[in-house]
């Protein structure tokens, strides 16, 4: 009976250490380090334009080290972990690896990062929002795909949510850093007004980043994807990744925002 007991403590023991295990395996099948690394990327090209705009392009070389350190891939991929752990164990989480490991799901992993990478090309940019625009409005059989993997994650109002708290935590690290004098409420009236304009670009570049990743997909491999995203660890594995990327943009968004503001104060003394 004590040899039974001890064993079943190492096994109780050991449950978080597996648990920990298969999430560690969960973030290698969906690659999150290789997205966190183009995100950093997309970062620091976006902090160009914000040291011309708010800098004066005074920045420098330090700001730069400030953007890339808040911009760290380690910490982004930790945020999305622990939401990760939450929202995906026992069958859902082994379902989500399944799918992402091999054949359809790791094919669409990497096309979604290589378009990631590449749209942040102005150029790319561009001519995939007017392909989306050639598109729009059309019974396009491409386009009612995407539309319906769209619709199965509310992946717009999704976006647009996470893309106005990061606006709204953006503004509190500038009052913080005492660039901004707005009070909490006005911000958020701010940030309000911006939805049907943040609304409608959203739309348009996730359409257009979709189409753009999607494009090598046969339409029987992406069917298989939007029947995946339907299942009870497709929606828990899509709410954990909004939740989680939602979490680490606010945190970016305030840190940026402390640090332009920082910035802005020293130049100024």
């Amino acid at each position: 009976m004590r040899t039974f007991i001890i064993a079943v403590g190492l096994w109780l023991l050991a449950l978080p250490v597996w648990a920990d295990a298969r999430t560690t395996v969960l973030v290698d099948v969906l690659r999150l380090g290789e997205l966190a690394e183009i995100l950093q990327r997309e970062g620091l090209e976006n902090a160009e334009q914000l040291d011309r705009d708010m800098l004066g392009g005074q920045g420098g070389p330090g700001w730069e080290l400030q953007v890339r350190a808040i911009y760290s891939p380690e910490r982004i991929v930790e945020t999305v972990r622990t939401e990760l752990e939450v929202a995906l164990v026992g069958q859902e989480r082994e379902d989500v690896i399944r799918f992402f490991a091999q054949g359809t799901g790791a094919q669409i992993i990497a096309l979604e990062n290589e378009a990631r990478a590449a749209i942040t090309d102005p150029e790319i940019e561009d001519a995939a929002r007017a392909r989306l625009s050639d598109l729009d409005g059309t019974a396009d059989a491409r386009l009612a795909q995407i539309t319906a993997l769209i619709d199965s994650g509310d992946m717009v109002e999704r976006n647009v949510a996470a893309a106005m708290n990061s606006n709204f935590q953006f503004m509190r690290g500038m009052s913080d850093g005492n660039a901004l004098q707005m009070t909490e409420a006005e911000m958020l009236a701010d940030v309000t007004q911006q939805h049907d304009a943040v609304s409608e670009d959203t739309r348009s570049w996730l359409y257009s980043y979709l189409a753009l990743a999607y494009s090598p997909l046969e339409d029987d491999a992406l069917e298989r994807y939007i029947a995946f995203s339907k299942t009870d660890a497709g929606r828990s594995l899509n709410s954990a990744l909004f939740d989680g990327f939602g979490a680490a943009y606010e945190d970016v968004s305030y840190a940026l925002g402390r640090a332009v503001a920082l910035n802005m104060v020293a130049e100024d003394l």
